[in-house]
């Protein structure tokens, strides 16, 4: 077996990062990227992470020329194009847009969720504005709603970009917010989850406790 040729900075509680860590299950390429752990925040950055992308976020995956993707959107791009496989991304035509704007959505509720996050853990309480958590709670909201009205069963047809996303995204409240309760509200979104959740690459990926 060849050495990898790439490396990921990553931390396994990380939704975006769980995202590229399925592709790379999905589609066979885990022996080509070494793991580079790091532990960030907005108030606790990297140095490792920094050199690499300006912008101190995770993921960021170093390629065997020594350039640097950032944005787990660009890196499941990249990735997807470097498999014999069926992709996981269609490569043009109304498909693609589709898939990807429902990835899109799926983002949606992760960067919700990450603000609320370091809102509630990371802020101190005297400065938590309520309001504002209420405005990004009901952004996850709408966007679990369309999912469970609209796109069951383009979810359902195809493990591809957009059913990765969600499938993080449900991941990281089920970590995050566990009173949530979302199961209940939307059923078919859960039956949904509940049948994917059993993947080995979902498996495989489970954030830790």
């Amino acid at each position: 077996m060849s050495s990898p040729s790439m490396t990921l900075f990553y931390s396994p509680s990380s939704p975006f990062v769980r995202k590229v860590m399925l592709l790379l299950h999905e589609t066979g390429q885990l022996d080509r990227v070494a793991l580079q752990e790091v532990q960030l925040s907005p108030t606790n950055p990297s140095a490792a992470v920094n050199a690499q992308n300006p912008a101190g976020k995770i993921p960021a995956l170093r390629l065997a020329d020594g350039n640097v993707l950032h944005d787990s959107r660009v890196i499941l791009d990249y990735l997807d194009q470097q498999h014999v496989g069926d992709p996981l991304i269609p490569s043009q035509g109304p498909a693609r847009w589709r898939r990807l704007t429902l990835a899109a959505l799926a983002d949606a509720i992760l960067d919700a969720a990450v603000l609320i996050r370091y809102e509630t853990f990371l802020r101190p309480s005297e400065k938590r504005w309520e309001q504002w958590q209420e405005g990004q709670q009901a952004k996850i909201e709408r966007a679990l709603q369309q999912f469970e009205n609209e796109a069951i069963a383009e979810l359902a047809c195809h493990f591809d970009i957009a059913a990765i996303g969600v499938a993080c995204a449900l991941g990281y409240l089920d970590l995050r917010q566990p009173q949530l309760g979302w199961r209940e509200r939307f059923p078919q979104l859960a039956a949904w989850y509940a049948e994917v959740s059993q993947r080995p690459s979902m498996q495989a990926t489970r954030p830790p406790a």
